[in-house]
């Protein structure tokens, strides 16, 4: 299976909210626009199947994307965005002040954000879900739209890379990482990260 993992297009919290799992955060309209530039980049792929975190915000874009390819997206909640717990609404300059968040950017494999999830768990649930997709879909191209803590957990995981470095990964918005899952005997390549439409943005 080849994995096409696109981070959502922009809302107006990306950035400077953690907007977690809270609903109601919706596209922007620079971000729908960028959601529509990247359907028309991958218009000729033809994927088997789309899959999509249930927020909003990716729904929308896997909404725009599937417009080309005549699909509708089927939602994942194994794709869903980590459970932030009591930092779900923060404002992220606020965050970066906080003990816990150089914690957070020096070991987070110990990491258990407040009330939530820690980025194991993160990880175990969200790869388990890319090897289920594998097995669902095999030699087939599919495409999955999530968030970038999960996409940043999964390449890690292929890439081999302790999860205390994760964050040195960087996800923009609306941006496409590939995953090579071979159905035979062949190792998993990670064969492009934070590649598409927003590739220049900063």
């Amino acid at each position: 299976m080849r994995l096409y993992l696109v981070r959502h297009a922009p809302t107006d919290e990306t950035g400077s909210v953690l907007s977690g799992r809270l609903g109601g955060v919706l596209l922007s309209p620079s971000g729908r626009e960028l959601a529509s530039a990247l359907a028309s980049d991958l218009a000729a792929l033809r994927p088997a199947a789309l899959y999509s975190s249930p927020l909003e915000r990716c729904v929308e874009t896997a909404e725009i994307l599937g417009t080309a390819w005549r699909l509708d997206p089927i939602v994942s909640p194994a794709l869903t965005e980590a459970d932030y717990g009591r930092w779900s609404g923060r404002r992220l300059a606020s965050l970066y002040r906080l003990k816990a968040w150089r914690s957070l950017m020096a070991a987070a494999s110990r990491f258990r954000f407040p009330d939530g999830e820690s980025l194991r768990e993160v990880q175990n649930r969200a790869v388990t879900a890319v090897e289920d997709l594998a097995a669902a879909h095999r030699q087939r191209t599919v495409v999955a739209v999530t968030h970038a803590d999960i996409i940043r957990v999964v390449l890690a995981h292929y890439l081999g890379m302790p999860l205390d470095l994760v964050h040195r990964l960087h996800v923009r918005p609306a941006s496409i990482s590939v995953v090579d899952l071979p159905a035979s005997g062949m190792p998993p390549v990670v064969a492009t990260i934070n590649a598409g439409a927003a590739a220049s943005a900063p």
